[in-house]
């Protein structure tokens, strides 16, 4: 079985996502200017962009999908249009069944009802030898880390404050996982760390 990963970008302060998340600011309030690393700087971040897709199979929690009061609904999609970034199965933690949802580019999105260690056998078995990736949001990535699920995890901090949102902090990954690596660039700073043995 390959490594179970995970890729997040957080604000300096601590958040992944800003205040008041919803259709017209998926990120919240502030939330986009996390990924200015990706968008702007892919030059110097070529490795961790490519990183955050090399998964064979992908877990994510319901809010990352989509709205609350869209992500069930039969005609919505996600949040990526017809073809997502993901070109693999993605596994989305749900209260609610709902029918698998096949994409262009190999994108399905699967409804797990009963919880993170039936979605992460499910995605095991569909990546074979290859990566799970843990996608998000923060809630989905805490459980994972309070279980010891995650093998390595990349941190990637942007130099901005958002002073509320959804949060997971650098205490809570080191309660869980050590360090082992930090590379800056203009507009993030990745750190590395592997799951304590």
């Amino acid at each position: 079985m390959g490594l179970v990963t995970c890729d997040v970008t957080v604000s300096s302060d601590g958040f992944c996502a800003g205040p008041n998340q919803c259709l017209e600011t998926p990120l919240g309030e502030g939330g986009e200017k996390l990924h200015r690393w990706q968008l702007e700087r892919t030059e110097e971040n070529t490795a961790e962009i490519a990183a955050i897709t090399e998964a064979s199979a992908f877990i994510m929690g319901l809010n990352m999908f989509g709205p609350p009061e869209q992500a069930l609904e039969s005609d919505w999609s996600g949040w990526w249009g017809d073809n997502p970034p993901y070109h693999a199965p993605v596994f989305v933690l749900s209260h609610h069944p709902r029918p698998t949802l096949r994409l262009d580019g190999g994108t399905s999105f699967q409804f797990v009802t009963r919880g993170i260690h039936e979605a992460l056998s499910e995605a095991k078995e569909a990546a074979g030898e290859g990566q799970v990736a843990i996608a998000g949001g923060a809630n989905t990535i805490v459980q994972f880390l309070n279980e010891g699920l995650i093998d390595e995890l990349r941190l990637h901090i942007a130099p901005i404050q958002l002073g509320k949102g959804e949060a997971i902090t650098v205490e809570t990954i080191e309660s869980h996982m050590d360090r082992y690596s930090r590379r800056e660039t203009s507009l993030a700073t990745h750190v590395y760390y592997r799951r304590r043995r």
